[in-house]
């Protein structure tokens, strides 16, 4: 088992580096092991790319003269079980049958109807061992949001937010305050670029004018979410820049104006968040970061509407203005990001 458990462990590490760019798959990595060495190894890239499995086995079969015969002794490990439907790619159940490989070691099963447990039955059915629940409680924890969003019908739902020492979110007066430093702001880039979707109030707009992208870091922007009830922020916004793709929930219309589009909830003064969770999900968006404001923020922590939430505290004081949002939780974790103090909440 302690040998299962250091192959799977490089399965993480590969699926790890799919981050922001499989959803709305889930990560996935793969490595296939002969006499107890890496011989081949892959991850899920891109979505409606190639699988894993397929990359793993891919790499086997450029990397030596006689695969065939390899692949018939050796063991192939991945992070969630094969898939055994065709989706955007053929089930990759398939190709390790087609293979030989004799012995399969799953990371936890797939919660989607169309794999959930077909993937492992298949396989066995074609006279292949194996081996499930290995290292499952992190292989499931790295796709958390996969499995939120199959399970729950709704996306992931990261809080994030700074406030000052003294517990203020920002000033009262509707001026513009930074409350973290560089390294915060640079993380915060970093996490955007992992999610689908980050979502702001009307008032974070108005006050900020946002661009809600990664500039200070490398990846792919998320689209953008904007609560606006009656469509009262100034078109001229940098959310409204047509960069990319933009909700904007409101009680006036349904419409499309290039990559702004804008969705009409039919009772806007209850279940706002379950409303639009599930328009998002929907959309097959697989995680939000909401990033403000205040109200928004204890909105979706009252309705328990959330996952996790990560709060940076400055050393700023501002001794008066709109307090924080309130909260409990777990305590995940805590560290320092430069001079700011970074705490993790989890979900009772």
């Amino acid at each position: 088992m302690v040998q299962h458990e250091k192959f799977m462990r490089r399965c993480l590490e590969l699926a790890e580096l799919g981050a922001g760019l499989v959803s709305p798959n889930p990560m996935v990595g793969a490595v296939v092991v002969h006499d107890g060495k890496i011989i081949g190894e892959g991850y899920h890239q891109k979505y409606g790319e190639a699988h894993a499995e397929v990359n793993a086995i891919a790499q086997v079969t450029s990397k030596f003269d006689n695969p065939d015969e390899l692949l018939r002794q050796s063991v192939i490990y991945v992070s969630l079980e094969p898939c055994a439907h065709y989706g955007k790619t053929p089930p990759c159940a398939d190709l390790i049958i087609k293979h030989q490989i004799p012995l399969v070691v799953v990371g936890t099963r797939d919660p989607f109807a169309q794999v959930d447990g077909k993937g492992i039955e298949k396989l066995k059915a074609a006279g292949i061992e194996v081996i499930t629940g290995v290292l499952e409680t992190e292989c499931q924890w790295l796709n958390r949001r996969f499995f939120t969003k199959v399970q729950k019908h709704r996306p992931y739902i990261i809080l994030k937010w700074a406030q000052t020492s003294d517990g203020y979110f920002a000033s009262d007066d509707s001026s513009q305050l930074w409350i973290t430093g560089v390294e915060s702001r640079k993380l915060v880039h970093k996490w955007r670029s992992e999610e689908d979707a980050i979502l702001v109030g009307k008032n974070t707009v108005a006050i900020d004018n946002p661009r809600l992208n990664v500039r200070y870091w490398e990846g792919r922007s998320p689209k953008r979410v904007v609560i606006d009830r009656r469509l009262e922020l100034n078109k001229q916004s940098n959310v409204f820049d047509q960069s990319v793709e933009t909700l904007i929930f409101n009680e006036i219309e349904f419409n499309v104006d290039g990559k702004n589009r804008f969705i009409a909830l039919e009772d806007f003064d209850r279940y706002v968040p379950q409303y639009i969770l599930y328009q998002l999900y929907l959309q097959d968006i697989q995680s939000v970061i909401i990033e403000g404001g205040a109200h928004t923020l204890q909105t979706f922590i009252e309705a328990g509407l959330w996952d996790e939430a990560r709060i940076f505290t400055g050393k700023t004081v501002l001794t008066k203005g709109i307090k924080s949002p309130q909260i409990t939780g777990i305590i995940a974790d805590e560290s320092l990001i430069g001079d700011d103090r970074l705490q993790v909440l989890h979900n009772k």
